[in-house]
């Protein structure tokens, strides 16, 4: 019962956008279908192929030579690559607007130089947004991939060699098909990533489906069609995810436990062109948009009072997601663990708002909202007179409501993982030493959780402080975090006025990735 109370709230949110198509406005429709539909469904398609194309060859080819080569700067670039997931799209696409447009730095040197038959490719174009979210993305399919390559064993390539394959024909034709599901899982990370974007594209003024149900909403007030375009939305989350099953299906991979391949020395110019390879995707991805953003704060600091307030809010809404969070995880967890199947089937309903977008749940919950303020606002008025008020929209617990939804399975796994290393005769041997009840959870389960609930904590911290569609479309009036303070200042060109709230983005975001990076080189060292 108490893991499908925690999972009620998905389901409604999911309800919500499913039956918006119960009551079609025809009018609307219409519209929707004449003027938006196909030009967003374009967009939104070619920019998820193309993202995916990228990251799949920049995350796996450098996976590759970071795994199996030695080439300069190897052990640097093996946990360096991984940096810009710290980065969010957004704040990389307006570095990149800020500094490649054409009245920034870069264009304005070159005409200096050359004059003004300088050429520069487009910047605001769809080729720009898929570089940037490529860049910004790549990151899950290269973790992914290096695991798999790291772990492969040599047999499989020593066979291939004996087969009379060369070095090149046996990475396609061996390495490559065994790495498949790790890619793919990867790819999945990055299309749902794309799917639910709102900064980057805002920013690059690229129409894609989140963009319209913002619009809809805020611009032409009509939440009926932006929950309506939030159903299509999800229809292409629903088919990203039976795409990728379909990829994997009759598929077999098993563990390898033969030793690790021996990486190849490169040598010539292609452990230049290895290290050249690295060192661009690593400055383009992470370097180059961090120093913009300190020479942006360093120009553009003027006393801003506002800015401590922006912090406290951010930090206090941060910090009391990821508690009230972490709580439910570890409640939704225990659900499991003592219940049966119908509480396992609860728990993955709970976590699947991870893979839907911020602007999908946003609508979906804000929509039940209303309908629950009108229900408390008629009882108060039959009760007491009283006028009809905002007791739920708009509120933190709204938000804290909608945070809820999105990121429990961030939490959730990383509890659930935990909990796994406690037995049951770990329980039993307590409960003969007489330690049973609460007591049993604040002595044996607490410190042996501890771990997963401190990464619970730091991961749903991180992941609210850098969210932004959730935050801008629920928000009470007033309430502007750093995020949404980048929103604002670079929707106006306000770079500089931008730069020191995504600098502290940027700085927290890294907690996650040295995480990432130690995890990974535990599990590397223990094998």
């Amino acid at each position: 019962m108490a893991a499908w109370l925690i999972a009620l709230p998905t389901l409604a949110a999911l309800a919500v956008v499913v039956t918006a198509l119960l009551h079609p406005d025809t009018e609307i429709i219409s519209h929707l279908a004449k003027y938006v539909l196909p030009r967003v469904a374009v967009n939104t398609v070619l920019l998820v192929a193309g993202v995916a194309l990228f990251s799949a060859v920049i995350g796996a080819g450098l996976g590759w030579l970071t795994a199996m080569c030695n080439f300069p700067g190897r052990s640097f670039f093996a946990w360096a690559l991984l940096l810009p997931m710290a980065l969010p799209g957004y704040v990389m696409a307006f570095v990149a607007i800020g500094v490649l447009e054409y009245a920034g730095p870069l264009q304005t040197l070159a005409r200096d130089w050359i004059g003004s038959s300088a050429w520069f490719p487009q910047v605001r174009s769809r080729g720009g947004v898929i570089v940037i979210m490529s860049l910004a993305l790549y990151p899950y399919v290269y973790l992914l991939a290096r695991n798999a390559f790291l772990t492969q064993g040599k047999r499989a390539l020593e066979v291939g060699q004996t087969l009379g394959l060369s070095r090149r024909q046996s990475f396609f034709r061996v390495a490559l098909p065994m790495a498949r599901p790790w890619i793919a899982g990867g790819l999945m990370l990055v299309v749902m990533e794309t799917l639910a974007d709102f900064g980057t594209v805002s920013v690059f003024n690229y129409d894609t489906f989140t963009t319209a149900i913002y619009t809809s909403w805020f611009g032409l007030h009509s939440v009926t069609s932006a929950l309506q375009l939030a159903f299509f939305l999800l229809l292409l989350v629903f088919a990203a995810v039976i795409l990728e099953r379909r990829l994997r299906r009759g598929a077999a991979y098993t563990s390898n436990l033969a030793p690790p391949a021996a990486r190849v020395d490169l040598a010539g110019w292609t452990k230049w062109a290895a290290f050249t390879a690295a060192t661009v995707v690593f400055a383009a991805g992470f370097a180059l948009p961090c120093l913009q953003l300190v020479i942006w704060t360093l120009q553009g600091v003027q006393p801003d009072f506002r800015f401590a307030g922006i912090a406290l809010r951010t930090v206090l809404l941060a910090a009391s997601a990821a508690m009230s969070i972490t709580a439910v995880a570890l409640m939704l967890v225990y659900a499991i663990r003592n219940a049966g199947r119908l509480a396992r089937l609860a728990g993955r309903v709970a976590t699947l708002g991870y893979a839907l977008p911020g602007t999908v749940l946003a609508v979906g919950i804000y929509s039940k909202l209303t309908w629950l303020n009108g229900l408390v606002n008629d009882l108060f008025a039959l009760l007491a007179s009283a006028p009809p008020r905002l007791y739920l929209q708009g509120t933190i617990a709204a938000m804290l409501l909608a945070y809820l939804v999105r990121f429990l399975a961030v939490a959730f796994q990383s509890v659930d993982a935990a909990m796994q290393r406690i037995t049951p005769n770990m329980d039993e041997s307590a409960r003969l030493l007489g330690v049973a009840g609460w007591r049993l959870l604040g002595r044996v389960h607490v410190p042996l959780l501890r771990g997963g609930l401190l990464t619970a904590l730091i991961l749903v911290f991180v992941d609210v402080l850098k969210e932004m569609p959730i935050t801008l479309m629920t928000r009470p009036f007033g309430w502007d975090t750093f995020a949404v303070r980048v929103y604002e200042m670079t929707s106006e060109g306000m770079w500089q006025e931008a730069a020191l709230p995504a600098l502290a983005i940027v700085l927290v975001g890294i907690l996650p990735v040295v995480l990432v990076v130690k995890a990974s080189a535990y599990a590397a060292a223990t094998r």
